[in-house]
C-alpha cells in the first residue's frame, strides 16, 4: 500500500506530506491566532497539533497545481481561487455537521457569509507559490533523510494518536459519553451470552 502511487508519489511521501503540512498549518495559524487574541490559542479541532484542513490543502494543492509550477502569475490565481474554494466547502460542511464554522471573517472586509474573506484568498494565492516552488520539495527531502521502515511507523502512530483525539472530540460534540458506550456493550455481550450458552 505504502509504495503504491498517485499522481507519480507514492502513498508513503503523501501520507508523511499530509501530517506535516497538517503540523506546520496548524503552528502557524495557532501562533498567528495567539498574537491576535493575545493569549495561547489552540487552533486545531482537538487537543493535539494537528489541522488537517491545511494537510488536505497542501498534498492536493501540490498535486493540482505543480503543473503550474514555471508560470508563477497563474499558480498565485489558481492557488487563490482553489484554496478559497476549499475554504468556502468545507465551512459550509462544518456548518451542516456541527451548526458553526471554527473560523469567523465577518469582521474582515470583502467576506462572504464569514466563511471566506479576500484577505485570506490573497494569502492562500502566496502559499501555493511558496508550497509548489519551495516547500514541498524540502518536506520530501526532510522524509527522505529516515528510513521508510521508520517513516511509516510514525505515520501509523501519529494517524493513530490524531484518530483518537478527534473521536473523543467527536463524541463530546455530539455528547456520548464513555460510561453509555461501556454499558450498551456490556449489555450486548451479557445479552450475546444469555442466548449462546
Amino acid at each position: 500500500m505504502w509504495t503504491r502511487e498517485f499522481f507519480g508519489t507514492d502513498v508513503y511521501h503523501l501520507v508523511s506530506a499530509f501530517i506535516i503540512y497538517s503540523v506546520a498549518g496548524w503552528a502557524v495559524e495557532s501562533i498567528y491566532m495567539s498574537f491576535c487574541n493575545r493569549k495561547l490559542t489552540n487552533r486545531g479541532f482537538g487537543r493535539g497539533p494537528f489541522c488537517p484542513i491545511y494537510g488536505f490543502g497542501g498534498v492536493v494543492g501540490y498535486l493540482i497545481l505543480h503543473p503550474l509550477s514555471s508560470n508563477l502569475v497563474a499558480l498565485y490565481f489558481a492557488g487563490a481561487v482553489l484554496a478559497t474554494v476549499f475554504e468556502y466547502l468545507v465551512g459550509r460542511l462544518m456548518l451542516k455537521l456541527f451548526g458553526e464554522v471554527w473560523w469567523d471573517y465577518n469582521e474582515k472586509p470583502c467576506n462572504y457569509q464569514g466563511i471566506i474573506c479576500l484577505e485570506s484568498t490573497i494569502a492562500w494565492g502566496f502559499y501555493a507559490i511558496i508550497i509548489i516552488t519551495f516547500l514541498h520539495s524540502r518536506i520530501l527531502g526532510f522524509v527522505d533523510k529516515y528510513s521508510m521502515e521508520w517513516g511509516i511507523r510514525a505515520c501509523k502512530t501519529v494517524m493513530i494518536l490524531v484518530t483518537v483525539d478527534y473521536v473523543i472530540k467527536l463524541m463530546n460534540i455530539f455528547h456520548v459519553s464513555l460510561k453509555e458506550k461501556k454499558d450498551k456493550l456490556v449489555d450486548a455481550y451479557h445479552s450475546f451470552r444469555a442466548r449462546w450458552y
